[in-house]
C-alpha cells in the first residue's frame, strides 16, 4: 500500500470514528465536529474519557495500536457508564462497532469524574498486565529485541544457544511494515503453530534514523531475504508461502561487504578491492575438515552417533560443531567432520586418539550450482568466487547477459514486488528486457551488504542467496545476556555457560563478564527497596 492509500485509509477510519461517537461527544460536553478532525478528535476523546493525552500518541504506533484499540473502546464504553461484562465483550467482539449501538439508540449520560481505579484485584491484574505489553512491545519493537543463536554459522563468536539482545536504534527501527500482527512474536504464534499476522495492509518502508552505518565486519540481524518456509524450526521446516519483509525469518551473519564494494572469496577468505579483509579478533574463521580417529569423538545414544562432541572435545580443544561421516571398516578408523579453526586443527593432530585432520578442499574453477549468482558461466563455489561488485544506492551498472544473474533478483524483487512495483527481466538472445523494453543499465534505489558466517564450510549465507537490502535489515546484537549449551535437547539439559553471561557481542580482547557487577546491583537494589518499605511502614 502507497502513502497515499494509507492517507485514504485513515480518513476512512476517521468517518468511522465521526458516525459511531459524534452523539457521545455532544452528551459529554463537546462539539458533535469535535469528533471528526483527525488527532484532535483523540485528544478531546482521552479528556471525554479521562485519560493522559500521551494515550493518542500510542494509537499511532504500529502493533501497539492495536492493544490500545481495544482499551479505547472499554474505556469510551465505561464512561458512559456501560460497565458490565456484557457491554464489555459486545465492545470487544464487535471490534468498537458496539459504540454505534450506543451512540445512536441509547440516552446514556457522561461520567466526567469517573473513578479510574479498577473495582477488583482482577481488574487491578489485567490493567498492570495490559499496559505492561504495551511497554514491552515499544521497546520489542522500536528499541530492543531479544534473538536467540540458531545456528554454528558464527562459531567461534557467537554459540548455539547465546540469548542476545539486539539493538534497533544502532541502524535505525524500521517502522513496522506489517501492522496487523501479533505483539511480540514474529511469524508464527509459539506453540500455536499459526501465522501471526495478516499481510495485507502494507505500510511503506520507513526508517527512524540511525546513529551509525554498518560497518565492515559488524554482525548484524537481518530477514532472510528468499525466505518463504511457513514454519523454519528445524525438524519442523515446511512451505512454501510469500511472506512481508518483515516477517521473514531473522538471520544474524557477519557483514564483510558495504555498498560499492569489490568482493571476492580465495579459498575461504574474503577479499575486499584486492586487499584480504581483517577481521577483528574475537572473530574466529572455521573450515571443515576430516578427522580420523580411533574411537568416536561424539557421544552416543544406544549405540548410535550423535552429532555432540564428547565432554574432552569441548573442554581441551573447544570443538562443538563435529559428527561421524564415515567409517573404514578395514582399518578400525572413524571418519569424521569437524568444523575447526586452523590452529585448533593442528592442535588436534597431536591427540593420541587422532590418526590425521585434513582440511576439506574446493578447487578453484568447480562450478557449485547452489552458489550464487546460480549460472554456470561463473564457476564459483563457497571458497572461490568473485569479484563482484556490491550495489550502492544510485550507482549506475551496465545489463547485459554476462551481468544480470547477479541483479535479476534486485531489479523483479527487491526493487521489484518488494516496493509494489511490477517488474519483469527477460532476454531475447544477449539482449536484456525490462517489462519488454531493453535495458543497458540501471540504477539502484538502495544500498546493499554481503553478510557471511565465519564458520565458512557450515553457514548458509549470502554465497547462496547474494545480496541483502538495507530494508531487510533489522538491528545490531550488542549484548549476550545468557548463553546454554545443549539447547536442542529440552530445558532441563540446559548447561550455562556462564564466562558468556552478560558479554559484550563486540569489541576485542577476550569477553569480559559482567554477571557480578549485575548481581551486586541487584542485590544492593533489593537491599534498598526492604529498608526504603520498612521506613515507610514506621512512619505509618
Amino acid at each position: 500500500m502507497s502513502w497515499t492509500g494509507w492517507l485514504l485509509f485513515i480518513l476512512i477510519v476517521q468517518v468511522i470514528h465521526f458516525l459511531g461517537t459524534w452523539k457521545l461527544y455532544r452528551n459529554a460536553g463537546r462539539k458533535a465536529w469535535e469528533a471528526a478532525v483527525p488527532v484532535y478528535n483523540a485528544l478531546v476523546l482521552m479528556k471525554i474519557i479521562n485519560r493522559p493525552w500521551w494515550w493518542t500518541l500510542l494509537l499511532f504506533i504500529p502493533i501497539v495500536n492495536l492493544i490500545m484499540f481495544p482499551v479505547i473502546w472499554v474505556e469510551t464504553l465505561r464512561s458512559f457508564g456501560r460497565n458490565s461484562s456484557v457491554d464489555t465483550a459486545l465492545g470487544l467482539l464487535t471490534f468498537g462497532l458496539y459504540i454505534y449501538y450506543i451512540n445512536y439508540t441509547q440516552d446514556v449520560t457522561h461520567i466526567a469524574d469517573r473513578s479510574l481505579k479498577p473495582r477488583t484485584s482482577t481488574g487491578e491484574w489485567v490493567s498492570s498486565i495490559l499496559f505492561a505489553v504495551v511497554a514491552a512491545t515499544i521497546v520489542h519493537t522500536y528499541v530492543m529485541q531479544p534473538f536467540t543463536i540458531p545456528t554454528s554459522s558464527l562459531e567461534k563468536s557467537l554459540l548455539v544457544g547465546d540469548f542476545l539482545f539486539v539493538s534497533k536504534f544502532h541502524y535505525g527501527a524500521r517502522i513496522p511494515m506489517t501492522p496487523l500482527a501479533f505483539p511480540m512474536v514474529h511469524d508464527t504464534i509459539p506453540k500455536v503453530g499459526v501465522k501471526s499476522y495478516i499481510s495485507k495492509p502494507q505500510i511503506p518502508y520507513t526508517r527512524i534514523p540511525g546513529f551509525q552505518k554498518i560497518k565492515r565486519n559488524d554482525i548484524v540481524v537481518f530477514n532472510w531475504p528468499v525466505d518463504t518456509l511457513i514454519n523454519i524450526t528445524p525438524g519442523q521446516m515446511r512451505g512454501s508461502v510469500q511472506k512481508p519483509i518483515d516477517k521473514k525469518s531473522n538471520y544474524v551473519k557477519r557483514c564483510v561487504g558495504l555498498p560499492g564494494d569489490s568482493l571476492s572469496v580465495k579459498n575461504g577468505y574474503v577479499y575486499i578491492d584486492g586487499k584480504q579483509n581483517v577481521l577483528p579478533d574475537r572473530a574466529k574463521v572455521q573450515f571443515a575438515y576430516e578427522v580420523y580417529a580411533k574411537k568416536a569423538l561424539v557421544q552416543t545414544i544406544n549405540g548410535k552417533y550423535t552429532a555432540d562432541p564428547i565432554p574432552f572435545m569441548v573442554d581441551r580443544y573447544n570443538i562443538t560443531d563435529i559428527y561421524v561421516s564415515g567409517i573404514d571398516r578395514e582399518n578400525q578408523v572413524l571418519i569424521h567432520t569437524a568444523h575447526l579453526t586452523k590452529p585448533t586443527a593442528e592442535k588436534l593432530k597431536n591427540n593420541p586418539d587422532v590418526l590425521d585432520v585434513v582440511q576439506i578442499e574446493i578447487e578453484e574453477g568447480y562450478y557449485d550450482e547452489s552458489v550464487f549468482p546460480n549460472d554456470a558461466q561463473y564457476e564459483f563455489n563457497n571458497n572461490f568466487f568473485g569479484p563482484i561488485y556490491i550495489p550502492e544506492a544510485g550507482k549506475t551498472v551496465t545489463i547485459n547477459a554476462q551481468s544480470i544473474p547477479f541483479y535479476r533478483r534486485i531489479i523483479e524483487v527487491y526493487e521489484g514486488t518488494e516496493l509494489g512495483i511490477d517488474n519483469k527481466i527477460t532476454q531475447n538472445g544477449t539482449q536484456v528486457l525490462l517489462n519488454g523494453s531493453p535495458i543497458t543499465e540501471y540504477t539502484f534505489k538502495m544500498d546493499y551488504y554481503w553478510l557471511m558466517g565465519d564458520n565458512r564450510n557450515n553457514s548458509q549465507d549470502a554465497r547462496t542467496w547474494g545480496f541483502v537490502p538495507f530494508n531487510h535489515v533489522v538491528g545490531k546484537p550488542v549484548f549476550i545476556w545468557a548463553s546454554f549449551d545443549n539447547t536442542n535437547k529440552g530445558l532441563l539439559n540446559w548447561r550455562p555457560r556462564w564466562e558468556r553471561f552478560f558479554t559484550t557481542v563486540h569489541g576485542s580482547g577476550k569477553p569480559v563478564s559482567y554477571l557480578t557487577y549485575f548481581l551486586v546491583l541487584l542485590a544492593a537494589w533489593f537491599t534498598f527497596n526492604y529498608f526504603r518499605k520498612r521506613n515507610k511502614a514506621k512512619k505509618k
